[in-house]
């Protein structure tokens, strides 16, 4: 007696590995047949037994949705039976996805990130007064606290004021102002302490030895 081996070499590819060959053989034999009543009674059924091999899909909306086309994809497209929802194409499934705008930052400071842009322009759209005076000189402390995450040293006042005067199109001119921003020393103990508040101390308990001594009588 003679037994032919079959390789995984010499065997197709399969189109959805996850559901292992014996369902993709199901599927190329429900594509054989002649019947369309066949195909339809043989396509529900491997779509039930397909919910049975991936049941963390049960979670997921419209799992049922997500196996018939499955189903019509590891047929290559070429079943021919009734779904309960939309046949899936060829052209959609390898249609290209829009490409995403990629991330501006904050013109050529890009260590001050993205937020202070932001915040930048909200507070461009404030009316003139002392909560737009006071939401300014915040950002300018921030943009001075980012410098220091950078730098890590210290920074003049006046080079937080040309760059918010760059960031802002000139908007907001504060280098002839004779209000000072917070110290450097101030930040960086502020950006320490939070340092310190984020690590866990662990407490180790004391342990007590209870010895009982021998009293002599």
């Amino acid at each position: 007696m003679t037994f032919d081996l079959e390789y995984n070499s010499a065997r197709p590819l399969m189109i959805i590995p996850e559901y292992g060959r014996h369902i993709q053989k199901l599927v190329d034999h429900c594509v054989a047949l002649e019947s369309k009543e066949e195909r339809d009674k043989m396509a529900k059924a491997i779509v039930d037994v397909m919910g049975n091999l991936q049941p963390h899909l049960r979670d997921v909306p419209d799992f049922k949705h997500k196996l018939w086309d499955q189903l019509y994809i590891m047929s290559d497209f070429k079943l021919d039976a009734e779904s309960p929802y939309p046949i899936p194409s060829r052209e959609e499934l390898q249609e290209k996805p829009e490409s995403l705008p990629y991330p501006k930052y904050a013109s050529k400071y890009r260590y001050y990130g993205n937020n202070i842009q932001t915040m930048i322009d909200v507070a461009l759209s404030w009316e003139d007064g002392d909560k737009k005076e006071a939401l300014v000189f915040t950002i300018a402390n921030h943009m001075k606290k980012c410098y220091l995450n950078w730098n890590k040293d210290t920074v003049d006042d006046a080079v937080i004021f040309n760059h918010l005067y760059d960031l802002s199109d000139g908007k907001f001119d504060l280098r002839n102002s004779e209000e000072e921003l917070s110290e450097s020393k101030n930040l960086l103990r502020k950006r320490n302490s939070q340092g310190q508040n984020n690590t866990k101390t662990v407490h180790k308990k004391p342990h007590h030895n209870n010895q009982h001594k021998n009293r002599k009588r």
